[in-house]
């Protein structure tokens, strides 16, 4: 294998493969090829892809690296490339019995979580205001980062008033969750423990299956998921691990910095291999970020170097205020850009979402497109949400949460009186509450506007469920769609508003798509299962888009992971960045340090860093004083006219170069279009929810959307038995099934 194009540690790493290993991996230092590379040099020494297991920790970062072996090998198949939570959930879904849970359990997001929460504190009447959502969420989140349950929890703290109002919240949602089979991302990794701690066959099990463990932003794990990588690792010893201490910035979610730092304490035999060449940014930005960071006590030595020119220096602008810093910076994007440049090339990082408005106000105005991360997700919007809990219960038909967010969308007449004694119903008889109003004596009782529409709805999903392996996902999604009504109410409502929800649940169906192409691709079948774990466990780094020509804004903390030829950072202001919570705690001053680290060694070529002399936020103004992070840059990368491109003389009256001739720039010719292409996409989800033509004898050639061609062998009024050329015989229900005659 050709090992030609890695750097001297780089390889060193790479061949390196019995034993105990930490690669400290500095920003932009290649750790990517190095691990794809080792990964590669493993199988051609004849180690089974079957044996490998590369943890990550976002699903972008998982499918780079797949993508990167493969190209080196051809083919990992069997190989787990995945993240923390993909890996813990894989063990779940293969020891579901030992961990105490239904074969179908589902996976709560974070909007689940708050929903679930939220009528828990209703119902045990506690003030909102006193003990609000996201309070009690974080401290449980907390708690089972720590791996304590709700005993563990009143055990240490003690009891008194408020913590035996917690202690009620935390017992009482665990139960909910039990009861909807479910488990949040906190769930998915303290149960995997659980299983691997108190199963020592399982563990055994795992421990033979994974010769080679290696996993990536180590400086990130948390207690839990050091204790799951430890526990794997214990047999063979052969652990690598990848990470950088200086860019340890998620302290505040759980990591754990020692992790890394005490790694040659846990495996005296450690061997330590530090890459330091950096490939990204130009040298003046490495000097830049070095003369801040190496003012932390709490990190191991090293300096990263480049071979690259010094490039640019430093920018750094003070401006009279924030709404001066956001149309400073947009100007600077809109004089930067050229011929060799895309809006894409461009990001914003700042400290807090708090910040983005006045820069999306700006760029608004000026006309720059932009893409927001860590804003309001793409799978959080009302009707998207809505759809995977529909999708939800077609997997889990426990899930009491998913069906009360959707027994009214599209409105059915059932009111909050009427589902309270529904609710109550379920309970008294056993059983869950779909089960509870899917039951025709239930249906009768109910107001005569809800009976048909209710009747509907659950002999939809009840038929999704029974034909669940007989379809792809996108024909359940389709069916799910149409048959329920929810498409044709937002058609029916006839606005812009619900017209866009339309284009949002089509380009979910996009989403849906790719996700079934890339299954096939890998050799693989999509399961429903598995694209609703998809959706749950996906981060702001897998939403963003890299060539989508906009301006990308995100948190420095999203920013992780990424680069961009030109990066600005505002707010570079004592009490924002550090954020004042840190400033009287050398610990907490200290990650802040390392997240100002990594969001410097975001840029490649150019860093601009902004300040403003009064600040408006959360509705109070204030005069600042610039960052203590400004006060420790190396002032010989700085550049000494300051603002350089910010000038008057340079200015454009039309920085766009589009010419719209009109003054407002909206009033031209629309583009012809031959055919809609919304209305397009309609058609094929309704035609696709109608199940395929209705009409079958035997001897008809067939085509099914998951299974190919085939033959048919028989059918009467309610089935179509089918034999596959590629699946073999299959017996399909009618007017649900995929069939177009040939």
């Amino acid at each position: 294998m050709n090992l030609d194009n890695l750097n001297d540690k780089q390889r060193e790493a790479a061949l390196c493969t019995e034993g105990p290993l930490l690669i400290l991996a500095g920003a932009g230092s290649g750790k990517t090829a190095t691990m794809t590379h080792r990964i590669a040099y493993l199988i051609e020494q004849g180690v089974s892809p079957s044996r490998i297991l590369a943890v990550t920790f976002t699903n972008k970062a998982a499918d780079e690296m797949r993508r990167r072996v493969e190209s080196l090998t051809g083919s990992c198949r069997g190989m787990w490339i995945l993240t923390f939570h993909s890996m813990s959930l894989r063990i779940l879904r293969e020891n579901y019995e030992a961990a105490g849970y239904e074969k179908n359990f589902v996976v709560y997001d974070t909007v689940d979580q708050k929903a679930l929460l939220k009528n828990i504190i209703k119902e045990l009447n506690i003030d909102s205001k006193e003990y609000p959502v996201n309070y009690l969420g974080s401290i449980i989140s907390k708690e089972k980062e720590a791996d304590r349950g709700p005993e563990e929890f009143i055990e240490l703290e003690g009891e008194n008033f408020k913590t035996k109002v917690i202690y009620g919240v935390y017992k009482e949602y665990q139960k909910r969750l039990k009861k909807n089979n479910a488990m949040d991302f906190d769930d998915l990794l303290r149960n995997a423990l659980h299983v691997l701690r108190d199963y020592p066959r399982i563990l055994e099990e795992y421990q033979s299956r994974f010769n080679y463990i290696m996993v990536d932003e180590y400086q990130d794990t948390n207690h839990i998921q050091y204790q799951i990588i430890k526990l794997l690792a214990e047999a063979h010893q052969n652990l690598c691990v990848v990470g950088d201490d200086d860019q340890c910035i998620y302290e505040w979610r759980g990591a754990d910095i020692r992790n890394i730092l005490d790694f040659e304490k846990d495996f005296p035999a450690a061997k330590v291999i530090k890459l330091e060449q950096n490939y990204r940014s130009c040298g003046n930005i490495l000097t830049a970020a070095h003369s801040v960071i190496r003012n932390n006590r709490g990190r191991k030595a090293k300096k990263l170097w480049t071979s690259q020119d010094k490039g640019h220096k430093i920018v750094y602008t003070r401006l009279d205020s924030d709404k001066e810093e956001a149309y400073y910076i947009t100007r600077e994007i809109q004089l930067l850009k050229g011929p060799n440049m895309s809006y894409d090339d461009f990001a914003v990082l700042y400290r807090t979402n708090a910040q983005s408005r006045l820069f999306e106000d700006a760029l608004r105005k000026q006309q720059i497109p932009y893409q927001i991360l860590s804003g309001f997700s793409f799978y959080e919007r009302k009707e998207t949400k809505d759809m995977i809990s529909y999708m939800r219960l077609v997997v889990n038909p426990q899930d009491e949460m998913s069906l009360l967010r959707i027994i009214n969308e599209p409105k059915r007449g059932i009111g909050a009186k009427t589902i309270e004694k529904l609710r109550a119903l379920s309970l008294i008889r056993g059983e869950s509450m779909l089960e509870t109003i899917s039951d025709e004596g239930v249906i009768a009782g109910l107001p005569s506007k809800a009976r048909d529409s209710v009747r509907q709805m659950t002999e939809t999903i009840e038929l999704c469920r029974s034909e669940k392996e007989n379809l792809r996902i996108s024909d359940i999604y389709d069916n799910l769609l149409v048959r329920t009504g929810y498409m044709k109410s937002l058609e029916e409502q006839n606005t812009i508003e619900a017209e866009g929800r339309v284009e949002n649940l089509l380009d979910f169906k996009s989403f849906i798509s790719d996700f079934e192409k890339e299954k096939r691709e890998q050799g693989e079948q999509a399961t429903l299962e598995e694209f609703l774990e998809k959706v749950a466990t996906d981060g702001d780094a897998d939403k963003y888009e890299s060539e989508s020509g906009k301006v990308t804004l995100m948190t420095l903390h999203s920013a992780k992971g990424l680069e961009f030829p030109v990066v600005f950072m505002p707010g570079m202001e004592d009490g924002l960045f550090p954020s004042h919570r840190s400033i009287d705690s050398e610990e907490k001053l200290e990650e802040e340090r390392r997240l100002c680290y990594v969001g410097m060694t975001r840029a490649k070529e150019r860093l601009f860093l902004t300040s403003s002399a009064y600040r408006m936020m959360y509705g109070q103004g204030d005069y600042t004083r610039e960052s203590v992070f400004l006060r420790e840059l190396d002032k010989s990368v700085l550049d000494e006219a300051g603002d350089t491109v910010y000038m008057p003389g340079r200015r454009r009256e039309n920085p766009l170069g589009i010419d719209t001739g009109t003054l407002d720039g909206f009033s031209v010719k629309p583009a012809y279009r031959p055919y809609d292409p919304l209305q397009q996409a309609k058609k094929a989800v309704k035609a696709n929810a109608g199940g395929g033509d209705a009409d079958f004898e035997p001897g008809d050639k067939v085509s099914h959307g998951k299974f190919g061609t085939g033959t048919v062998l028989e059918a009467d009024a309610k089935t179509v038995t089918v034999i596959f050329d590629n699946a073999g015989k299959k017996k399909l229900a009618r007017g649900i099934a995929p069939l177009k005659k040939l």
